[in-house]
């Protein structure tokens, strides 16, 4: 939504284009972070860009610094996407829709972080294996309704996404309100929130690849392709298209006098077919969208921190500091909070994509050598 809004609609087709290519910087990254994986102090795995820079870096002096610059990064992306943005999300979804203060929805958010958080990766996956998985499948069925329910406007949509997507200069139309934007500009958001959605060539969802327990890297570097998949050329399509054929992309929030952006945009597209229910849905969904990834992003930062520090024994204080960050990303401008974010996340990925590039041919290899044992596991079937 926040990338159709400042983008225009072509910034979709961007998007979709940075989900198609990060299918395979997610299978490098993940086969190369459960490869280089060590064992902390605790006897729990530990891994993730900063060990494959320090470990299998062609050049080992250059390798423990963009190691440490990768970590350090880390943890202002993990405070910034991870943290800050989902909370003013889920902060903005419930004032939009309850009218709730954005202050205590940040304490909220602050105190159920900590109390799960202190618990752990075991925690943390309990939580995140029961929520999202069940919201995901409601948030898509009622993004098909919306879209259904629209699909007069759909064909004017999609010819307006391919068509901003690709024009040199500024256009609107229609079905954009009061939206303005150029090839530029829809390529600019459309690859940043694509990114922000799958987090591919970044490195971070691969440092919770190396918890995973898998008989080879490239067995879960696949499982962790799927999650590129869903995020971004299915999750966002399907919200792009029901905001598309919703007419509510560019128009003024009666509540408050200025264009919808962010979730409430979002909110508003689903209302147009689902009324009240629709807002109510997005909404939940955001809420645990969002706050099952502070979750997981609290564990990327963590492993960083970690990292950074050469010992486990001050994650708690980490852990702590995390969780207060979100009561001031429930509570700060939405513009603000994203440029801190775009900043973080483009500092991680420099580090993370030298690494991938350096060492491309080795996990080439992997992949070569795994495709002859997935062929043996399906002949063994037809037996």
């Amino acid at each position: 939504a926040t990338a159709m809004v400042l983008g225009g609609p072509g910034a979709l087709f961007w998007m979709l284009l940075s989900g198609i290519i990060g299918l395979s910087t997610k299978l490098v990254e993940s086969t190369l972070c459960v490869r280089y994986r060590v064992k902390n102090q605790k006897g729990e795995p530990a891994g993730g860009p900063m060990y494959v820079l320090q470990n299998a870096f062609p050049q080992k002096t250059a390798g423990r610094i963009l190691a440490m610059l990768f970590a350090a990064f880390a943890v202002l992306a993990s405070f910034g996407m991870g943290n800050m943005t989902q909370g003013n999300s889920i902060s903005t979804a419930v004032h939009e829709t309850f009218g709730i203060s954005q202050g205590v929805v940040g304490a909220v958010i602050t105190v159920l972080a900590l109390m799960i958080i202190i618990g752990g990766i075991k925690s943390i996956s309990k939580v995140s294996s029961i929520v999202v998985p069940v919201m995901a499948i409601f948030y898509i069925i009622a993004g098909i309704i919306v879209i259904l329910g629209n699909i007069s406007n759909l064909p004017a949509g999609l010819s307006m996404i391919f068509h901003m997507a690709f024009s040199v200069k500024a256009v609107g139309g229609a079905l954009c309100g009061n939206i303005v934007a150029s090839m530029m500009n829809a390529a600019r958001y459309g690859v940043a929130r694509g990114c922000f959605s799958n987090e591919a060539g970044m490195g971070s969802a691969a440092i919770t690849a190396a918890a995973a327990t898998t008989d080879h890297p490239v067995r879960q570097a696949y499982i962790n392709m799927t999650g590129t998949f869903w995020d971004t050329i299915v999750v966002c399509t399907i919200t792009g298209l029901a905001i598309a054929s919703s007419g509510m992309l560019g128009q003024i929030d009666p509540a408050t006098g200025e264009m919808y952006i962010g979730s409430a945009l979002t909110i508003a597209a689903f209302s147009t077919v689902l009324g009240k229910v629709g807002a109510y849905l997005v909404t939940i969904g955001i809420v645990l969208f969002a706050f099952s990834t502070i979750l997981g992003w609290e564990y990327h930062g963590e492993k960083a921190f970690e990292y950074l520090m050469g010992t486990h024994k001050f994650n708690m204080i980490y852990r702590i500091i995390f969780s207060l960050v979100a009561y001031v990303g429930a509570t700060q401008t939405l513009e603000l909070v994203w440029n801190f974010s775009d900043i973080a996340n483009a500092l991680m990925a420099i580090p993370n994509l030298i690494c991938m590039l350096l060492l491309s041919g080795e996990i080439a290899k992997d992949v070569k050598e795994f495709q002859k044992i997935i062929e043996e596991e399906k002949a063994g079937k037809k037996r």
